[in-house]
């Protein structure tokens, strides 16, 4: 069984990914959130937490928390500190993952981060993701980088559309990809990838077999 680092574990999304990990027979959550307080609802179920900011040193996390084996960064600040956060927070952990020998680094961006120049209202946002994209692609460590579309509170439909390139805007639950970020975490799926997903009419882990590739 590996161990997760889940950044922003206190998200809408990071909760269902928190839950997904926690069931799953592969693969066990560790909990990384900002604030003392959010630690209780994790510890309620057994579930490990880390206190760590991103807008500070990140190192403590994996001298406390030597076994972690993969992050998966579902992290943001809504909008409010999108350089500082989204962009330089994601730097930092990846720094941290880097040199602790993490075996792949799962990152939940966003359509439309790979032409952020493109965007109207969401240009700081969609840049400050482009940049941690690209800094998490030239670190060396094994990846995938998901961007989905529009996100929504949704029931899971289990089904998506994906491309490395959708050349379509559209919307996904939420809980769709907490599903498809967790199973990229496994090690023959999605490696050096990214791609877009919205929803469609594909089983999820169908849909990553084009993904499928070799272990590194």
């Amino acid at each position: 069984m590996e161990n997760i680092l889940v950044a922003g574990a206190n998200g809408t999304t990071g909760k269902q990914i928190v839950n997904l990990l926690n069931a799953s027979q592969y693969f066990k959550p560790i909990a990384m959130v900002r604030k003392a307080e959010q630690k209780k609802q994790f510890e309620a179920e057994n579930i490990e937490t880390v206190l760590a900011d991103l807008e500070e040193d990140l190192n403590h996390v994996f001298d406390n928390n030597k076994t972690i084996d993969k992050v998966l960064f579902a992290a943001g600040s809504g909008g409010k500190n999108v350089f500082k956060v989204d962009q330089d927070g994601a730097k930092r952990l990846i720094d941290a993952s880097k040199a602790n020998n993490i075996k792949k680094f799962v990152m939940l961006s966003s359509m439309g981060a790979d032409k952020p120049e493109e965007a109207n209202k969401l240009h700081d946002y969609l840049k400050a993701k482009h940049n941690a994209d690209e800094y998490l692609k030239s670190s060396g460590l094994n990846y995938s980088i998901v961007r989905p579309g529009t996100l929504t509170n949704n029931a899971a439909e289990h089904k998506i559309k994906l491309e490395e390139s959708l050349n379509e805007h559209g919307e996904i639950s939420r809980a769709d990809v907490a599903q498809t970020l967790v199973k990229v975490l496994n090690d023959d799926t999605a490696n050096k990838a990214t791609f877009e997903i919205i929803k469609g009419h594909t089983l999820i882990g169908e849909a990553l077999n084009k993904f499928s590739t070799v272990v590194y």
